[in-house]
């Protein structure tokens, strides 16, 4: 675990993303309008399966290409980062993905076709991704899970804490594939069902979505902090949280002691599973009692180890514009009377927590500040 010292809260300067809705301000307002991105289609793509909830973006085909039929989403997202140079001594590039080009392994497997082999480990991916984006070789990719953007923005922050950085760039990837989907497909929590996510009903679901996302970290204050972060891992099971919800708690009490008080709102992971929604709910009650919780997958899919990042650029326009979207796609009765199901104003909040969690009990959260 750890939390972040108080003395040197990260800034961030600039930030982003792209969605099966498009970019962060279309995106917070189709979810406060209360659209579903989400579509049903064959898991396997061309293989056919089951129907299952997708969310893709920019109209982009269900299948794997090469080079990557995403490229052209990232191209557009990187016109919009400022600064740099980016990947020079001192401004880092932290690339982060729980799948990275993963896929094209699978089309490899199916076609034959040696075209896909360059996409298919990270080191390639992220090589032809800062080859394409013009970046100098200061560039580290990692990965763990769902909770891989928030290492991403941990690790800036300590490399600005380190005064080896000026300032930083995390960015962040995660597009869909029939291997990826059908992997969540055979563990049976991406099925025909719409996910709801905190809803208390009897099957859970989730949907799955793309999402690539950026964020330019520099030394606070500034109009968006990040006050303190936190990080636990139970490593409890393969994919399980332990049952008591001590993972939960162990990560967002720090959180909780520094909010200080502070009014806030909780953005959850919640993905639509029912154990892990009922934990996080419940945990959330208990360390924030007065504070909406909300979860924004029911509309756009997981974005998997992008996720934190995706809906930090989210969380923000949703800020600029005063009002939060609720929970879309859920509905009453919840785990807890906090979920959020409709919009509702935020000017009078003074800080959001972040949190996303990830297979066998990994978790991170932060508290993002708005002076």
């Amino acid at each position: 675990m750890r939390v972040s010292p108080s003395t040197h809260p990260v800034h961030i300067g600039a930030w982003g993303c792209r969605t099966a809705f498009g970019d962060a301000r279309t995106t917070c307002a189709a979810l406060m309008a209360g659209r579903r991105a989400l579509e049903p289609r064959p898991v396997l793509g061309r293989d056919a399966g089951d129907a299952v909830p997708l969310a893709l973006a920019g109209g982009r085909p269900w299948e794997e290409a090469a080079p990557p039929n995403w490229a052209r989403i990232l191209d557009d997202l990187s016109s919009d980062i400022p600064g740099g140079p980016w990947g020079a001594p001192r401004r880092p590039v932290f690339v982060t993905s729980s799948n990275f080009g993963v896929g094209n392994l699978y089309a490899f497997q199916n076609t034959q076709d040696t075209a896909h082999l360059p996409f298919g480990t990270p080191f390639q991916t992220v090589d032809w991704l800062r080859r394409r984006s013009g970046w100098g070789p200061n560039v580290s990719p990692l990965s763990h899970a769902c909770v891989s953007a928030h290492a991403g923005l941990a690790l800036a922050g300590r490399a600005l804490d380190a005064d080896i950085a000026d300032e930083a760039l995390v960015f962040t990837f995660d597009f869909i594939s029939p291997f990826v989907a059908g992997g969540f497909s055979a563990l049976k929590i991406l099925n025909a069902g719409m996910p709801a996510p905190y809803a208390d009903r009897p099957t859970g679901s989730i949907g799955l979505g793309d999402g690539a996302a950026y964020a330019v970290v520099r030394r606070g204050p500034g109009e968006f902090t990040i006050g303190a972060s936190s990080f636990h891992n139970e490593m409890h099971h393969f994919t399980a949280n332990r049952p008591d919800g001590a993972g939960f708690a162990a990560c967002l009490a720090p959180v909780a002691a520094a909010a200080g008080g502070r009014r806030v709102w909780v953005k959850g992971h919640g993905t639509g599973t029912l154990e892990a929604g009922r934990l996080e709910a419940e945990t959330v009650g208990r360390l924030f009692p007065e504070a909406p919780l909300v979860s924004w997958k029911g509309s756009l899919g997981h974005t998997l180890g992008s996720c934190g990042l995706v809906e930090l650029a989210i969380t923000i326009e949703a800020i600029r514009s005063g009002s939060t979207p609720g929970t879309v796609g859920s509905e009453a009765p919840c785990f807890t009377p906090a979920v959020a199901l409709q919009p509702f104003p935020n000017g009078h909040f003074e800080g959001v927590v972040l949190a996303s969690n990830a297979f066998g009990g990994a978790h991170a959260a932060f508290l993002l500040c708005h002076d």
